[in-house]
Protein backbone atom coordinates (compact mmCIF):
# COMPACT_ATOMS: atom_id res chain seq x y z
CA UNK A 1 0.00 0.00 0.00
CA UNK A 2 2.88 2.49 1.07
CA UNK A 3 5.03 1.56 -2.29
CA UNK A 4 1.57 2.55 -4.60
CA UNK A 5 1.58 5.45 -2.72
CA UNK A 6 4.83 6.71 -2.74
CA UNK A 7 5.01 5.36 -6.09
CA UNK A 8 1.84 7.65 -7.31
CA UNK A 9 3.89 10.66 -4.94
CA UNK A 10 7.08 10.36 -7.05
CA UNK A 11 4.92 10.81 -10.36
CA UNK A 12 3.61 14.04 -9.20
CA UNK A 13 0.30 13.38 -7.57
CA UNK A 14 -0.01 15.70 -4.70
CA UNK A 15 -2.95 13.56 -3.01
CA UNK A 16 -0.65 10.67 -3.15
CA UNK A 17 1.92 13.04 -1.22
CA UNK A 18 -0.86 14.13 1.35
CA UNK A 19 -1.65 10.82 2.04
CA UNK A 20 1.81 9.63 2.46
CA UNK A 21 3.02 12.73 4.79
CA UNK A 22 -0.40 14.08 6.43
CA UNK A 23 -0.11 10.78 9.67
CA UNK A 24 3.11 13.00 10.44
CA UNK A 25 2.38 16.12 10.24
CA UNK A 26 1.43 17.24 13.97
CA UNK A 27 3.71 15.21 15.63
CA UNK A 28 6.47 16.94 12.97
CA UNK A 29 5.01 20.33 14.43
CA UNK A 30 5.60 19.35 18.10
CA UNK A 31 9.15 18.27 17.33
CA UNK A 32 10.49 21.19 15.86
CA UNK A 33 8.19 23.29 18.51
CA UNK A 34 10.40 20.97 21.07
CA UNK A 35 13.36 22.08 19.18
CA UNK A 36 12.54 25.84 18.32
CA UNK A 37 10.31 26.94 21.16
CA UNK A 38 7.70 28.31 18.94
CA UNK A 39 4.65 27.35 17.44
CA UNK A 40 4.64 29.47 14.73
CA UNK A 41 8.39 28.61 13.73
CA UNK A 42 7.15 25.40 14.36
CA UNK A 43 4.58 25.50 11.70
CA UNK A 44 6.66 27.31 9.26
CA UNK A 45 9.64 24.28 9.62
CA UNK A 46 7.03 21.69 8.39
CA UNK A 47 5.90 23.58 5.49
CA UNK A 48 9.60 23.98 5.07
CA UNK A 49 9.98 20.39 5.34
CA UNK A 50 7.39 19.11 3.29
CA UNK A 51 8.27 21.46 0.65
CA UNK A 52 11.76 19.45 0.67
CA UNK A 53 10.16 16.24 1.08
CA UNK A 54 8.10 17.00 -1.74
CA UNK A 55 11.07 18.16 -3.95
CA UNK A 56 13.15 15.23 -3.32
CA UNK A 57 10.94 12.96 -3.40
CA UNK A 58 12.80 11.39 -6.15
CA UNK A 59 15.97 10.75 -3.80
CA UNK A 60 14.09 8.96 -1.18
CA UNK A 61 15.79 5.65 -1.18
CA UNK A 62 13.68 4.10 1.46
CA UNK A 63 16.93 2.62 3.66
CA UNK A 64 15.02 3.70 6.70
CA UNK A 65 10.66 4.70 6.91
CA UNK A 66 8.87 7.43 5.81
CA UNK A 67 8.50 8.79 9.18
CA UNK A 68 12.04 8.79 9.87
CA UNK A 69 12.83 10.46 6.20
CA UNK A 70 10.48 13.76 7.68
CA UNK A 71 12.32 13.51 11.13
CA UNK A 72 15.36 13.72 9.27
CA UNK A 73 14.28 17.36 7.52
CA UNK A 74 12.39 18.35 9.78
CA UNK A 75 15.20 18.58 12.48
CA UNK A 76 18.08 19.52 9.99
CA UNK A 77 15.90 22.57 9.12
CA UNK A 78 15.37 23.56 12.71
CA UNK A 79 19.10 23.22 13.54
CA UNK A 80 19.45 25.34 10.40
CA UNK A 81 16.95 28.31 11.73
CA UNK A 82 18.71 28.10 14.90
CA UNK A 83 21.84 28.69 12.99
CA UNK A 84 20.34 31.47 11.40
CA UNK A 85 21.30 34.24 14.29
CA UNK A 86 19.37 36.88 12.22
CA UNK A 87 15.82 35.05 12.34
CA UNK A 88 14.93 36.94 15.42
CA UNK A 89 16.55 39.34 17.56
CA UNK A 90 18.12 38.24 21.22
CA UNK A 91 16.88 39.57 24.15
CA UNK A 92 19.28 41.63 25.94
CA UNK A 93 19.73 41.58 29.71
CA UNK A 94 19.58 44.93 31.31
CA UNK A 95 21.93 45.92 33.83
CA UNK A 96 19.38 46.75 36.16
CA UNK A 97 15.61 45.93 37.18
CA UNK A 98 12.94 48.33 35.57
CA UNK A 99 12.54 50.53 38.66
CA UNK A 100 9.04 49.75 39.42
CA UNK A 101 9.80 45.75 39.76
CA UNK A 102 11.48 44.36 43.02
CA UNK A 103 14.64 43.22 43.40
CA UNK A 104 14.40 39.51 41.93
CA UNK A 105 15.48 36.31 43.88
CA UNK A 106 18.27 35.59 40.90
CA UNK A 107 18.77 36.81 37.27
CA UNK A 108 18.54 34.14 34.71
CA UNK A 109 20.02 34.14 31.18
CA UNK A 110 17.24 35.45 29.15
CA UNK A 111 15.51 32.40 27.45
CA UNK A 112 12.98 33.04 24.75
CA UNK A 113 10.23 30.77 24.18
CA UNK A 114 6.51 30.59 23.79
CA UNK A 115 3.64 28.11 25.41
CA UNK A 116 1.99 25.32 22.95
CA UNK A 117 -1.98 25.30 22.93
CA UNK A 118 -3.16 22.16 23.92
CA UNK A 119 -5.41 22.33 21.43
CA UNK A 120 -3.13 21.20 18.88
CA UNK A 121 -2.82 18.38 20.53
CA UNK A 122 -6.23 16.89 20.06
CA UNK A 123 -5.38 15.42 16.59
CA UNK A 124 -1.84 14.30 17.56
CA UNK A 125 -0.78 10.27 16.63
CA UNK A 126 -1.35 7.82 19.60
CA UNK A 127 2.31 7.49 18.49
CA UNK A 128 4.12 5.34 21.18
CA UNK A 129 7.83 6.59 21.58
CA UNK A 130 10.80 4.00 20.57
CA UNK A 131 12.11 1.85 23.41
CA UNK A 132 15.18 4.51 23.70
CA UNK A 133 12.91 7.32 25.15
CA UNK A 134 13.06 8.38 28.82
CA UNK A 135 10.37 10.71 29.17
CA UNK A 136 6.70 10.27 28.73
CA UNK A 137 4.73 12.59 25.85
CA UNK A 138 3.30 14.39 28.98
CA UNK A 139 6.62 15.38 30.79
CA UNK A 140 8.22 15.96 27.27
CA UNK A 141 5.64 18.93 26.68
CA UNK A 142 5.84 20.51 30.00
CA UNK A 143 6.75 24.23 29.84
CA UNK A 144 9.69 23.21 32.39
CA UNK A 145 11.32 20.70 29.70
CA UNK A 146 10.46 22.85 26.85
CA UNK A 147 12.52 25.86 28.88
CA UNK A 148 14.95 23.53 29.57
CA UNK A 149 15.72 22.41 26.31
CA UNK A 150 15.85 26.21 25.11
CA UNK A 151 18.73 26.69 27.25
CA UNK A 152 20.76 23.19 25.51
CA UNK A 153 22.93 24.01 22.65
CA UNK A 154 21.24 23.29 19.55
CA UNK A 155 22.96 19.80 18.33
CA UNK A 156 22.35 18.93 21.85
CA UNK A 157 18.84 20.06 21.93
CA UNK A 158 18.10 17.72 18.90
CA UNK A 159 20.04 14.92 19.93
CA UNK A 160 17.79 14.62 23.23
CA UNK A 161 14.70 14.93 21.63
CA UNK A 162 15.21 12.25 19.17
CA UNK A 163 16.76 9.68 21.95
CA UNK A 164 15.04 10.50 25.01
CA UNK A 165 12.11 12.07 23.63
CA UNK A 166 11.26 10.24 20.82
CA UNK A 167 13.16 6.87 21.35
CA UNK A 168 15.07 6.47 17.98
CA UNK A 169 18.54 4.63 18.61
CA UNK A 170 22.01 6.05 18.82
CA UNK A 171 22.53 4.61 15.37
CA UNK A 172 19.26 5.82 14.07
CA UNK A 173 19.79 9.36 15.30
CA UNK A 174 23.52 9.51 13.93
CA UNK A 175 21.98 8.59 10.27
CA UNK A 176 19.04 11.46 10.97
CA UNK A 177 22.19 13.97 11.80
CA UNK A 178 25.01 12.87 9.68
CA UNK A 179 26.66 12.14 12.61
CA UNK A 180 28.52 9.20 14.44
CA UNK A 181 26.98 7.30 17.03
CA UNK A 182 30.03 8.48 19.38
CA UNK A 183 29.29 11.86 18.67
CA UNK A 184 25.67 11.43 19.26
CA UNK A 185 26.09 9.75 22.53
CA UNK A 186 28.60 12.20 24.00
CA UNK A 187 26.05 15.04 23.04
CA UNK A 188 23.40 13.34 25.00
CA UNK A 189 25.37 12.72 27.77
CA UNK A 190 26.12 16.34 28.10
CA UNK A 191 22.58 17.39 27.63
CA UNK A 192 21.22 15.01 30.37
CA UNK A 193 23.57 15.90 32.80
CA UNK A 194 22.73 19.84 31.85
CA UNK A 195 18.92 18.91 31.75
CA UNK A 196 18.21 16.63 34.66
CA UNK A 197 19.08 19.44 37.17
CA UNK A 198 16.37 22.48 35.88
CA UNK A 199 13.64 19.70 36.01
CA UNK A 200 10.83 19.89 38.95
CA UNK A 201 10.30 16.30 40.33
CA UNK A 202 8.49 13.80 38.15
CA UNK A 203 4.55 12.77 38.59
CA UNK A 204 4.25 14.84 41.10
CA UNK A 205 0.84 16.81 39.66
CA UNK A 206 -2.68 15.40 39.83
CA UNK A 207 -3.87 14.40 36.27
CA UNK A 208 -4.83 16.97 33.81
CA UNK A 209 -8.57 18.13 34.07
CA UNK A 210 -8.98 15.64 37.28
CA UNK A 211 -11.49 17.29 40.09
CA UNK A 212 -8.07 17.92 42.42
CA UNK A 213 -6.33 20.18 39.46
CA UNK A 214 -9.51 21.83 39.04
CA UNK A 215 -10.20 22.42 42.88
CA UNK A 216 -6.44 23.82 42.82
CA UNK A 217 -6.66 26.00 39.83
CA UNK A 218 -9.73 27.54 40.81
CA UNK A 219 -8.82 28.13 43.99
CA UNK A 220 -5.64 30.20 42.39
CA UNK A 221 -8.09 32.16 39.79
CA UNK A 222 -10.14 33.30 43.31
CA UNK A 223 -7.32 34.33 44.80
CA UNK A 224 -5.93 36.79 41.89
CA UNK A 225 -9.26 37.66 40.64
CA UNK A 226 -9.76 39.43 44.50
CA UNK A 227 -5.72 40.46 44.85
CA UNK A 228 -5.70 38.40 48.00
CA UNK A 229 -1.74 37.57 48.29
CA UNK A 230 -2.38 35.67 51.13
CA UNK A 231 -4.68 33.44 49.50
CA UNK A 232 -2.49 33.25 46.76
CA UNK A 233 0.72 32.55 48.50
CA UNK A 234 -1.03 29.92 50.60
CA UNK A 235 -1.31 27.77 47.49
CA UNK A 236 2.30 27.63 46.25
CA UNK A 237 5.20 25.33 47.36
CA UNK A 238 7.56 27.19 49.45
CA UNK A 239 10.41 26.82 47.02
CA UNK A 240 7.61 27.76 44.11
CA UNK A 241 9.08 30.24 41.16
CA UNK A 242 7.58 33.25 39.30
CA UNK A 243 9.22 33.79 35.72
CA UNK A 244 8.72 35.47 32.89
CA UNK A 245 10.15 34.80 29.38
CA UNK A 246 12.65 36.02 28.17
CA UNK A 247 12.75 38.45 31.16
CA UNK A 248 15.77 37.27 33.08
CA UNK A 249 13.97 38.27 36.73
CA UNK A 250 12.88 35.06 38.93
CA UNK A 251 11.48 35.67 42.02
CA UNK A 252 11.14 32.28 44.38
CA UNK A 253 9.40 31.47 47.63
CA UNK A 254 6.37 33.06 49.39
CA UNK A 255 7.99 36.37 50.31
CA UNK A 256 9.82 37.33 46.91
CA UNK A 257 6.40 36.43 44.89
CA UNK A 258 3.90 38.09 47.20
CA UNK A 259 6.79 41.62 47.25
CA UNK A 260 6.22 41.38 43.58
CA UNK A 261 2.46 41.17 42.79
CA UNK A 262 2.19 44.04 45.78
CA UNK A 263 3.95 46.13 43.53
CA UNK A 264 1.80 46.01 40.79
CA UNK A 265 -0.18 48.92 39.95
CA UNK A 266 -3.26 47.12 39.68
CA UNK A 267 -2.95 44.76 42.92
CA UNK A 268 -5.28 45.35 45.23
CA UNK A 269 -8.22 46.69 42.90
CA UNK A 270 -9.26 43.58 41.84
CA UNK A 271 -9.11 44.60 38.25
CA UNK A 272 -7.50 41.30 36.86
CA UNK A 273 -9.74 38.81 34.88
CA UNK A 274 -8.63 35.26 33.96
CA UNK A 275 -9.93 33.14 31.86
CA UNK A 276 -8.90 29.22 31.23
CA UNK A 277 -7.05 27.86 28.73
CA UNK A 278 -4.49 25.07 28.46
CA UNK A 279 -1.13 25.06 27.52
CA UNK A 280 1.90 22.35 27.45
CA UNK A 281 -0.51 19.66 29.12
CA UNK A 282 -0.77 22.45 32.35
CA UNK A 283 -3.91 25.05 33.29
CA UNK A 284 -3.57 28.24 31.80
CA UNK A 285 -4.92 31.23 31.62
CA UNK A 286 -5.68 34.20 29.37
CA UNK A 287 -4.94 37.37 31.42
CA UNK A 288 -7.27 40.33 30.96
CA UNK A 289 -7.31 43.90 33.18
CA UNK A 290 -10.49 45.98 33.73
CA UNK A 291 -10.69 49.46 32.17
CA UNK A 292 -11.22 51.86 35.01
CA UNK A 293 -13.25 53.82 32.29
CA UNK A 294 -15.34 51.49 30.20
CA UNK A 295 -16.80 48.01 31.04
CA UNK A 296 -14.02 46.40 29.03
CA UNK A 297 -11.13 44.27 29.60
CA UNK A 298 -7.61 43.91 27.62
CA UNK A 299 -5.26 41.74 27.34
CA UNK A 300 -2.50 41.15 29.81
CA UNK A 301 -0.38 38.26 28.66
CA UNK A 302 -0.35 34.39 28.77
CA UNK A 303 -0.20 32.57 32.13
CA UNK A 304 0.77 28.95 32.44
CA UNK A 305 0.81 26.76 36.10
CA UNK A 306 2.98 23.80 37.23
CA UNK A 307 1.51 21.49 40.06
CA UNK A 308 3.37 19.37 42.41
CA UNK A 309 0.89 17.55 45.04
CA UNK A 310 -1.79 20.19 46.00
CA UNK A 311 0.26 23.12 45.39
CA UNK A 312 1.60 25.30 42.74
CA UNK A 313 5.12 25.04 41.93
CA UNK A 314 5.59 27.73 39.12
CA UNK A 315 3.77 30.78 37.69
CA UNK A 316 5.02 31.38 34.06
CA UNK A 317 3.73 34.85 32.63
CA UNK A 318 4.14 35.46 29.01
CA UNK A 319 3.89 38.78 28.60
CA UNK A 320 2.88 38.89 24.33
CA UNK A 321 -0.83 39.18 23.75
CA UNK A 322 -0.08 37.96 20.06
CA UNK A 323 -0.21 34.18 21.72
CA UNK A 324 -3.92 34.55 22.74
CA UNK A 325 -4.93 33.94 19.02
CA UNK A 326 -3.12 30.67 19.59
CA UNK A 327 -5.33 29.55 22.17
CA UNK A 328 -9.16 31.04 20.64
CA UNK A 329 -8.58 33.92 23.29
CA UNK A 330 -9.62 37.36 22.29
CA UNK A 331 -8.19 40.91 22.72
CA UNK A 332 -10.94 41.95 24.87
CA UNK A 333 -13.25 41.01 27.03
CA UNK A 334 -16.71 42.57 28.24
CA UNK A 335 -16.74 43.05 32.01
Amino acid sequence: MIESTLARARAGDGEAFRELTEPYRRELQLHCYRILGSVQDAEDTVQETLLAAWRGLRGFQERASVRAWLYRIATNRCLNALRDTGRRPQPQQPAHPPLDVPEPTRRSEPTWFEPYPDALLEDLPDTAPGPEARYETREALALAFVAGLQRLPPRQRAVLVLRDVLGFRSAEVADLLDSSAVSVNSALQRARAALEGQLPARDRAPLPRSPRERELVGRFVEAMESSDVERLVALLTDDAWLTMPPEPLEYQGHTAIARFYRTRAWWGGQALRLVPTRANGQPAFGCYLRDPKSPIAHAYGLVVLALEDDRISAITRFGDNSLLPLFGLPRTLRV
